[in-house]
């Protein structure tokens, strides 16, 4: 970079133009409501307000397990919030989660709506509700919970840092990439160290750690997020693949990335769901066969 290009920074930061980048006409320094709309609402007793990014991918996968395990009371509706849209910024929104990021859940199975904002939370919420895919207590219970919160503070260094400058920022800069993408395979082996001892990440049984981390990291062992495995070499991380591949099999886990997605190939978007039947709209051979 030469001194022409060299930023220095103002005594004070002041906002005046857009920064670039693919979601640069939705970004503000402030927060709060844009506009006022009502949130819809359907017939079941959790309604989610969410997208398939990974985030809202946690959130659909864990609604979509519960109900596979037999627990009917889980059922659910979901409706997009297209944030590119900046259909995050609406009063009904922002009045669910002030933070205006989705997923976004209101539970009305108690005596007053309840608000349940961050993807984290709202696993740790159903999964407390339901008694599932969390243990009870005791160690286990702990290494699952320390593998969920290590997704919370770990993920925004692979989406905000090395997604944002490899794929959507206004031109690639070789500091953030590198700086980025060595942070991202760091914690891919911190990742493969742990499934190297164990099947699943708080221990021998499948849980809302595997369910928080799997849209993420296992998207990109797989090759489905920012088109950066070669670039990472993701193939190098064995007991990452290994999981990965493990989960992707599920049939919860395919229902629930096909929740609130709106884009991609028709028979893999359901961008509302309202029902489990509204997964059959989405398969020609098994319509054809509940016919």
């Amino acid at each position: 970079m030469n001194d022409e290009q060299r930023y220095t920074p103002p005594r004070v930061w002041t906002w005046d133009q857009p920064s670039g980048g693919q979601f640069a006409g939705i970004n503000r320094p402030v927060a709060g409501a844009r506009y006022e709309q009502d949130l819809p609402v359907g017939r079941h007793p959790f309604q989610l307000y969410s997208l398939a990014t990974p985030n809202g991918v946690k959130v659909t996968v864990l609604f979509e397990e519960l109900l596979e395990r037999g627990i009917f009371e889980a059922e659910y509706d979901a409706w997009p919030i297209r944030i590119v849209d900046g259909e995050q910024f609406s009063s009904g929104f922002v009045e669910i989660n002030p933070n205006s990021k989705i997923p976004a859940l209101v539970d009305y199975t108690g005596p007053e709506p309840v608000r349940v904002f961050e993807s984290g939370s709202i696993l740790l919420h159903l999964a407390e509700k339901f008694g599932a895919f969390l243990p009870a207590s005791g160690p286990v219970r702990t290494e699952t919970l320390n593998w969920l919160f290590w997704q919370m503070g770990s993920a925004p260094f692979l989406g905000g840092g090395f997604g944002h400058f490899y794929a959507y920022a206004p031109e690639p800069l070789k500091y953030p990439i590198d700086r980025y993408a060595m942070e991202v395979k760091r914690q891919l082996d911190v990742l493969d160290r742990r499934l190297a001892e164990t099947r699943y990440l708080g221990g021998d049984e499948y849980s809302i750690a595997d369910i928080a981390n799997w849209p993420w990291y296992g998207a990109l062992a797989l090759g489905r997020l920012y088109d950066a495995a070669e670039f990472l070499q993701v193939q190098e991380y064995r007991h990452v693949q290994r999981w990965a591949e493990e989960i992707d099999a599920r049939p919860a886990v395919q229902r629930g990335r096909m929740v609130n997605r709106v884009w991609g190939e028709p028979e893999e978007q359901l961008p509302e769901r309202h029902d489990a039947s509204d997964f059959e709209q989405l398969d020609p051979a098994r319509r054809h066969s509940a016919g």
